[in-house]
């Protein structure tokens, strides 16, 4: 089976690069599934999972947003910030969960509000995610 590259980048770090068979993100316009010889695309990514196919292992990673580029023996993601599945705390993520629950009960101005909003989305993936494996 043919496979391609695929690295996760965030500002910080190389999060993962491994050689795969499928890779399965959450664009804003809906859910991709990408196999080798893809047709090449950019495309902006929702606050989801990535699912990563590779030798009959499937590796989860969860990615708060960014771009994704296909070309045809490779995939960029360029996240905003990116965890492997195994890496997230889930104490830690429960509290950023709090943390927004929180914000978001409070009466609060539009952009205050959206902040919350998306910290709520990057606690709930990064928990979605962990629970996965």
């Amino acid at each position: 089976m043919s496979t391609f590259l695929v690295e996760i980048v965030t500002p910080e770090r190389k999060v993962y690069q491994e050689t795969a068979n499928m890779v399965s993100v959450t664009g804003v316009e809906g859910e991709l599934g990408i196999l080798p010889n893809h047709i090449p695309l950019v495309t902006p990514l929702r606050i989801a999972p990535v699912t990563i196919k590779r030798d009959g292992k499937v590796d989860i990673v969860a990615v708060n947003g960014g771009f994704i580029e296909v070309r045809k023996d490779k995939i960029v993601i360029l996240a905003e910030s990116a965890e492997l599945a195994q890496d997230i705390n889930i104490e830690r993520a429960e509290a950023a969960k709090q943390r927004a629950q929180q914000r978001l009960a409070a009466k609060q101005d539009e952009v205050d509000f959206r902040r919350a909003e998306m910290a709520m989305q990057r606690a709930m993936n990064r928990l979605n995610v962990r629970q996965k494996i």
